[in-house]
């Protein structure tokens, strides 16, 4: 067994606490923190907060997968060499908020009163987060809410995202808030501001802990093309020449799903017409009301190139050398100002705000004229581009997990 001496002054009512001269089973010390992802963007946010919390003396991290999502989870979990420590594989075809929501609550509650740990964290928008929130406030857990207090005030966009959070919000007991004002929206709910703390927000200890490592590895775009689908001819004409110009593009979201998303192509298309030049790389969401009117409209362009979801890794890699960013991503609009690009969000909102006051991000809708009319703004004056990429990230410098692991160590094992 693993042994490992605690320092800290003891005062009364620690004589159960090791000191210098009292040598303990480190795990029978330590407290279990279960950190709760189903979706490849949970994977990624957390894994910095499971890192942090490895290196605790106190606390031990185990991470559970619901498995809400998979193939793009296990990218998300291979990027940073994790394995789940238990794995639900709650997926189902076809499953419906409700059907997903009411599994997470059932299998997560009872994995939680079977196992007691002394908190669960949970990180951002999605349905794992509501429900298992909600398994552990049934079970009389305590919960952190990492990336808590972001806010658009709109039900319905993003759709069910903005609801999950402001039902997260009165059950947590820690809110691991990316900046001020995101705080300042817990505030205005009532919520103690004893139990909101500004952190930064982790992907950017992500992005940086996977820049880290693509630098010592020295990928090539060879490398990065075969395994991400990219054509050779894509990857001669675009991937391998710095000096070349393409746009990388992400889309998802469900309040798009049907027209908006034929609309944003017919952006796309617009500016390779008028931009011989350019190419667009897209690596297409597995849903099919995403795919679908995506492959019909962009699918025979010879500088438009479509592959599946790539690995976190390979994305940070392409969002390092495209030119700047067409997304609806909450996580791209926080992490490329980080590398210096750019972003236009083909969201009317965003609970991002943040990104827009600075500059970093512009909100462009799926209106094929906005899109267009920003991009070819980008695309045609240097010096705008340039002074969009020297603005700085307001989400943080890469230290929010420790951070959260400070405030979790003092308010678990403090007394």
């Amino acid at each position: 067994m693993l042994k490992r001496k605690f320092r800290r002054e003891q005062t009364a009512g620690d004589e159960l606490l090791p000191t210098a001269s009292n040598t303990i089973d480190r795990q029978t010390f330590m407290r279990d923190l279960c950190i709760v992802v189903g979706t490849r963007p949970e994977a990624i946010k957390m894994a910095p907060v499971y890192f942090a919390l490895q290196e605790s003396s106190v606390l031990h991290p185990v991470l559970l997968s619901t498995g809400q999502h998979r193939e793009m989870l296990d990218q998300a979990f291979a990027s940073f060499s994790l394995v789940p420590d238990h794995d639900l594989h709650l997926m189902q075809p076809g499953q419906s908020l409700a059907d997903i929501t009411a599994r997470v609550i059932s299998r997560v509650h009872d994995y939680l009163t079977e196992t007691r740990p002394a908190a669960v964290l949970v990180q951002g928008d999605t349905t794992t987060v509501l429900a298992t929130a909600m398994a552990a406030f049934y079970a009389g857990i305590p919960v952190g809410h990492v990336e808590a207090g972001l806010r658009t005030y709109d039900p319905q966009n993003p759709w069910p995202e903005e609801m999950n959070r402001r039902l997260v919000a009165p059950i947590a007991q820690w809110h691991f808030c990316p900046t001020q004002q995101s705080r300042e929206h817990l505030l205005s709910e009532r919520i103690e501001e004893s139990k909101c703390y500004v952190t930064g927000n982790t992907v950017i200890d992500a992005l940086l802990w996977i820049r880290n490592k693509l630098d010592r590895e020295n990928r090539t775009s060879d490398e990065v093309a075969a395994r991400v689908g990219i054509s050779d001819a894509f990857n001669q004409r675009f991937l391998s020449d710095d000096a070349t110009r393409w746009i990388l593009v992400t889309g998802h979201r469900r309040e798009s799903h049907g027209s908006g998303f034929v609309q944003m192509c017919d952006g796309i298309l617009r500016i390779v017409a008028e931009h011989p030049d350019v190419g667009i790389l897209f690596p297409v969401h597995l849903n099919p009301h995403v795919r679908q009117p995506v492959m019909e409209k962009l699918g025979n362009h010879d500088r438009i190139e479509l592959v599946d979801p790539v690995g976190y890794e390979d994305f940070v890699w392409l969002m390092d050398r495209c030119l700047f960013l067409l997304s609806d991503s909450g996580g791209v609009q926080e992490e490329s100002p980080s590398l210096g690009k750019p972003v236009l969000v083909t969201r009317d909102t965003t609970e991002r705000p943040e990104g827009v006051a600075a500059g970093t991000c512009r909100l462009v809708g799926t209106d094929p004229q906005k899109i267009f009319a920003e991009a070819d703004l980008l695309l045609s004056d240097s010096n705008e581009l340039a002074r969009r990429r020297g603005l700085k990230n307001p989400y943080g410098d890469g230290s929010a997990a420790q951070q959260i692991r400070t405030v979790l160590e003092r308010s678990l094992c403090d007394r």
